[in-house]
């Protein structure tokens, strides 16, 4: 069968950005009214409502590693695609019938939703974008255009479903995401087997062979650990975060385990030291971009002006900023760096990395200035929150493409799957700590209640405004950003990427 074009991409490739544009609209719907469901629907404080939700984004990106491993090994991509997405349309559903119910038994079922769209993700997420890279021969100089097509799928999947799952009540918006995951997996099923054929013919991503009785009881042990660790504070009624634990504690032993290899060369081995210091600069990045699900929605919801033309916007609206402001700035940026390129000037991978944290921690200077010395009854224009999600897009632009090109660049071949791993291990860590950090908010003060206002502390800082809570992260991102500006020499010294020979050594 031929389906490809000397000039164009095979018919797979659009029928993939559909599948996925469709599951990224599952979860960003549900993304974007999750932290409002539970501090409004379940009557959750907003410190806890935080912490569950960087448990949540925190574990996404953790289950790819099992859910990689078990396709390479007997699933294959096909199967392990259909299954997370039945598993993610269970677990909204899930969340449709916990909004439903509301706050009295509500908990419990959204336990339940969470466990399966975190493992569901996990077998969906790291299986697409492999079979992008699939329908083509080995080194087409259409895989780089073709993940750029593939990447507008995913931010336009998260541009609509903000501005259709917001818009309607809580229940109503889980069930669109529902829908829009139903949708991917029903297509999917329906015409794998026209579409994803390799250019020779081939079909691609077939099962490897059949689960066997370990894997499957792998399977369901992660599934009752990912369940235990969520419901762990409420069933023992402790303040224990199994789940911080578990996720920084994986980032200390990674790199103990990689790095004790003794098969290592001086040069793999600086390299492979060069990611993980970037990884950990990573971590500061993220856990302040992914404030948009979390404290930057409550502040959206709570004390900014969002009336237009006499209708209130829905908070969850701003959540589409950011990717529509990727599709809009991505092509500029591409044009930037060839243009430095030509002119020797282009920075280096930990240099733009630096860049970005900069511009995050521009991003809020720039909400930092209308929110001093305001009142808790006030609030502030839209247009500060427009012009601090732009800046955060522009420093996104800088690091998150840069990151998974410099991982695939420098990880020994042997180890490249592994370091990916530790690189999306470093993302989980990232939106756990966004968690950590969003559920510092201080509380709005409630003037009919008696009891007196408990506001949380960062490091012996007590924090009591939205002034002090926005400067926490200047500072932080500002100083990660000086830092890694003051290594990137060193760093780019340890790459060393003028020896290309280095990496095939097995």
């Amino acid at each position: 069968m031929e389906q490809v074009s000397k000039q164009g991409h095979p018919k797979g490739l659009y029928f993939l950005f559909f599948t996925e544009m469709w599951e990224r609209f599952s979860y960003y719907g549900m993304r974007a009214i999750f932290i409002l469901f539970m501090t409004k629907v379940l009557m959750m404080q907003d410190k806890d409502a935080s912490e569950i939700y960087g448990s949540y984004t925190g574990l996404v990106y953790l289950t790819p590693l099992l859910g990689g491993y078990l396709c390479d090994k007997f699933l294959g991509n096909r199967r392990s695609i259909i299954i997370g997405g039945f598993l993610m349309a269970i677990g909204q559903f899930c969340m449709f019938l916990s909004a439903s119910v509301g706050a009295t038994g509500g908990v419990t079922i959204m336990w339940a939703g969470l466990t399966a769209l975190i493992i569901g993700n996990g077998f969906f997420k790291p299986n697409i974008s492999t079979m992008v890279g699939q329908l083509y021969p080995a080194g087409d100089r259409r895989i780089d255009s073709a993940f750029t097509i593939f990447y507008m799928g995913i931010n336009l999947g998260a541009f609509f479903s903000p501005l259709v799952c917001g818009s309607m009540d809580f229940k109503w918006g889980f069930l669109a995401a529902c829908i829009g995951m139903v949708v991917s997996l029903v297509c999917f099923i329906i015409y794998q087997k026209q579409y994803l054929v390799s250019e020779e013919g081939k079909e691609i991503g077939l099962p490897v062979k059949k689960l066997d009785v370990k894997s499957m009881l792998l399977i369901a042990g992660s599934i009752a650990l990912i369940f235990f660790m969520l419901n762990f504070k409420q069933m023992f009624k402790s303040e224990t975060d199994l789940i911080s634990y578990f996720i920084y504690g994986a980032m200390i032993v990674m790199p103990v385990v990689i790095l004790s290899d003794k098969s290592l060369t001086k040069l793999e081995r600086n390299r492979i030291i060069v990611v993980f210091i970037l990884a950990f600069f990573v971590i500061f990045f993220w856990g302040a971009f992914e404030q948009a699900g979390a404290s930057l929605t409550l502040f959206a919801d709570r004390q900014t002006d969002r009336e237009i033309m006499g209708t209130e916007m829905p908070a969850s609206y701003f959540q589409s900023v950011n990717p529509l402001a990727v599709i809009l700035l991505a092509p500029l940026f591409s044009i930037l760096w060839g243009a430095l390129y030509k002119r020797k000037m282009e920075p280096s991978s930990p240099k733009k990395m630096a860049i970005g944290l900069a511009l995050v921690a521009l991003g809020y200077v720039i909400i930092a200035i209308p929110v001093k010395g305001l009142g808790a009854s006030e609030k502030v224009s839209m247009l500060w929150l427009f012009s601090l999600y732009i800046i955060h897009t522009m420093g996104e632009l800088c690091l998150s493409p840069i990151g998974l090109s410099m991982v695939s660049k420098l990880a020994p071949l042997r180890l490249s799957s592994l370091m990916m791993g530790t690189w999306f291990l470093a993302n989980a860590a990232a939106n756990k700590f966004a968690g950590t950090l969003s559920a510092l908010i201080p509380p709005t003060p409630d003037p009919a209640s008696t009891t007196p206002v408990e506001y949380p502390s960062f490091m012996g800082m007590q924090i009591t405004n939205l002034y002090e809570f926005f400067m926490l992260f200047i500072v932080m991102t500002g100083i990660a950003a000086a830092i890694l500006f003051v290594l990137s020499s060193k760093l780019e010294k340890m790459m060393d990427e003028k020896n290309t020979g280095a990496n095939a050594s097995a």
